[in-house]
């Protein structure tokens, strides 16, 4: 019997930096598991900043630096991803409030939004936005992303 496909879709604020450089690691890690065809997986953006946009390039060089890429445009989410996705998990509370917002906006949604964070084994919650910060700030969201979709990965398998 075929595994029933489950969906998650990471989110941030502009969909350049943190959401892009999750998505490649989950995608990865259920690559490297033998699960990925289980999975559909995205990222999206709770603005409109950077749509159309690719991911940032320290966050592409920083995959890059672990064997991943990355060839994401910048997307906003949308009402249908409330009802598509099993699971939209985020960076910060703001995104958080954000998407409790516009979920509730949306009929019979079947997503579960939860910080990205909360899946951390070293319980850093909060995956800070390393836009304005250098090289090591997109190096610290690599790590914890691959922590927390690590974690997320063996919780939901």
């Amino acid at each position: 019997m075929a595994a029933k496909q489950r969906s998650v879709l990471f989110v941030c604020l502009g969909n350049i930096c943190r959401s892009p450089i999750a998505e490649a690691v989950f995608r990865k890690l259920a690559t490297d598991k033998g699960v990925v065809n289980n999975w559909k997986i995205d990222s999206a953006a709770t603005s409109t900043y950077e749509i159309g946009n690719p991911a940032d390039q320290r966050g592409k060089r920083c995959l890059m630096k672990h064997g991943l890429t990355t060839n994401h445009i910048a997307r906003q989410i949308t009402k249908d991803d409330f009802k598509t996705y099993d699971f939209i998990l985020c960076m910060d509370e703001n995104n958080l409030r954000n998407l409790e917002v516009m979920m509730g906006k949306v009929k019979d949604p079947k997503s579960k939004i939860q910080l990205l964070g909360s899946y951390d084994p070293q319980k850093k919650g909060i995956i800070h936005d390393p836009y304005y910060g250098s090289d090591s700030n997109f190096e610290e969201v690599y790590q914890q992303c691959l922590r927390c979709c690590t974690a997320f990965l063996e919780a939901s398998t």
